[in-house]
């Protein structure tokens, strides 16, 4: 259904399948592959119909990282995507997730490397499965760099202490046995099966209520920095209002009657 030149987006059933598609860059970040991302997560979050988005790359990779030759590059400053990121100098930061959150549920699937700016796209998804030659890392300080995509801040959030500070200061690559280990991914899978392992995943999310599932998102993103009697106190204002859902009598109703619900989200 489009996308943008190194970005691929399509419809399967209730989910939107993005493809990072620059495969003999290893799906390397480009600026028209951001400007597709962002572009995309909008079209998720506006569309009613998307109940979840799939993020995968082409040619057995997932993402290499930041292709900073070609983000330097000046020899065309009239090109409308380089135009689109000097109006908005945080367009790049949205389409990694870094400064957008998504309504909608977003699941990785992940073969070939994952690693510098992939990985920091990837604390930027909620469900996680990758192939089992997968590979994981945030090499930015053995090149004299900073994870700047939010790593500092997201990983120590979304793993225990002494792996995400592992992984921040050593630079070393990480098999994907090691990253379910410690938390960065949910579940390993052969190679090659990862995106039909997410699309089925996604198929379990699209079965239930939207506004349920769209409140429990916001509701675990928003409580994560809160003390814990705030915490509590966000997800009485956000899950109560569910309860009045004309999707929340659905489900008891086909619950009573032996059925499959049929939400309408409302």
């Amino acid at each position: 259904m489009g996308g943008t030149e190194h970005l691929t987006v399509e419809r399967v059933g209730a989910t939107l399948v993005l493809t990072l598609d620059r495969p003999e860059a290893r799906n390397a970040l480009s600026l028209p592959m951001l400007a597709g991302l962002h572009d995309a997560w909008l079209l998720a979050d506006a569309d009613d119909d998307v109940r979840s988005v799939v993020l995968t790359g082409a040619g057995g990779a997932f993402c290499s990282g930041m292709d900073l030759k070609a983000l330097a590059d000046r020899r065309n400053p009239d090109d409308p995507v380089r135009a689109r990121f000097k109006a908005d100098p945080d367009l790049h930061w949205k389409a990694m997730l870094r400064h957008h959150r998504p309504r909608k549920p977003v699941i990785a699937a992940v073969e070939g490397p994952c690693v510098a700016g992939g990985t920091e796209l990837l604390q930027g998804t909620d469900i996680r499965i990758a192939g089992s030659g997968a590979v994981f890392g945030l090499f930015e300080v053995r090149r004299g760099l900073f994870p700047i995509g939010g790593s500092t801040v997201r990983l120590p959030r979304q793993i225990p202490h002494t792996h995400a500070m592992e992984m921040l200061l050593t630079g070393r690559p990480y098999t994907a046995a090691e990253a379910e280990r410690i938390g960065l991914i949910g579940h390993v899978v052969p190679d090659g099966t990862a995106l039909e392992r997410a699309l089925a995943t996604a198929e379990l999310v699209n079965a239930n209520a939207p506004l349920a599932v769209e409140a429990v998102k916001a509701c675990v993103h928003d409580a994560a920095a809160l003390p814990e009697p705030d915490a509590l106190a966000l997800e009485l204002e956000r899950g109560r209002p569910v309860f009045d859902t004309a999707d929340a009598k659905e489900g008891a109703r086909a619950f009573a009657e032996k059925r499959p619900a049929v939400f309408r989200r409302a």
